[in-house]
C-alpha cells in the first residue's frame, strides 16, 4: 500500500473522522441557532403542540443554567475536553469508529456552545418542552448528551470485547501436528 494513503487507515481515519463529525455538528448547530434567531424575532412558535415549542433564551451558564456568568470557565473546559478528545482518539488506534463519532459528538456540541460564548457572551438555546419543566435547550447541547449516553455504552461495549479477547486462549500446534488450546 502506498505511504501516503496510510492516513485513512488507524489513527489517521479515526482523527479524520472525530473532526469531520466536530464540524458538521458546529455547522449545524450554529445554522439551527442562525435560523432560530431570525424565525423567532417576533416571539416563540408551537413546533409540536403540548411538547414542543421553540423560544429564544441567552443563556449565560451551561446546562439547566448552571454556573451563570462562569462563560470563560466553559470556554476553558471546552478547549480542554477537546484537546483531551484528540489526544484519546490518537492513542487509541483500535478504538471503533462509532466511539469516535460519539466523542466527536460531544467535543461538537462544546464547540458549538463555546462559539456562542466567545461571539456573544451568551449560549443561544430555543428547543423548549411543553409536557414538562425542562430546561430550554440546543442542537449542541442534543449532541452533548446524546454523544455522553452513547459514548458510555460504547466504551464498555469495547472494554468488554477487548477483555473478551485477551481471555481467549491462542491455539498452538504441537511437534506432532495436533493442534492444542
Amino acid at each position: 500500500m502506498d505511504s501516503h494513503l496510510s492516513i485513512f487507515h488507524g489513527r489517521g481515519m479515526r482523527t479524520i473522522v472525530f473532526w469531520i463529525t466536530v464540524i458538521l455538528v458546529v455547522i449545524i448547530d450554529q445554522s439551527a441557532k442562525a435560523a432560530v434567531e431570525v424565525m423567532l424575532a417576533k416571539g416563540p412558535k408551537t413546533i409540536v403542540p403540548g411538547v414542543l415549542d421553540l423560544v429564544l433564551v441567552e443563556n449565560t451558564g451551561a446546562a439547566f443554567s448552571f454556573g451563570q456568568g462562569a462563560g470563560l470557565l466553559f470556554i476553558c473546559a471546552a478547549v480542554i475536553f477537546v484537546a483531551v478528545s484528540v489526544f484519546l482518539v490518537w492513542r487509541s488506534p483500535d478504538m471503533p469508529i462509532p466511539l469516535v463519532i460519539t466523542i466527536g459528538l460531544i467535543a461538537g456540541g462544546g464547540v458549538g456552545n463555546m462559539v456562542d460564548r466567545i461571539m456573544k457572551g451568551s449560549v443561544t438555546d430555543f428547543f423548549a418542552t411543553t409536557f414538562i419543566d425542562f430546561p430550554v435547550f440546543n442542537v449542541a447541547d442534543i449532541c452533548i448528551t446524546v454523544g455522553i449516553v452513547c459514548s458510555f455504552v460504547g466504551y464498555m461495549m469495547w472494554e468488554s470485547r477487548r477483555g473478551q479477547e485477551e481471555r481467549v486462549p491462542v491455539a498452538t500446534l504441537h511437534d506432532d501436528g495436533a493442534d492444542s488450546v
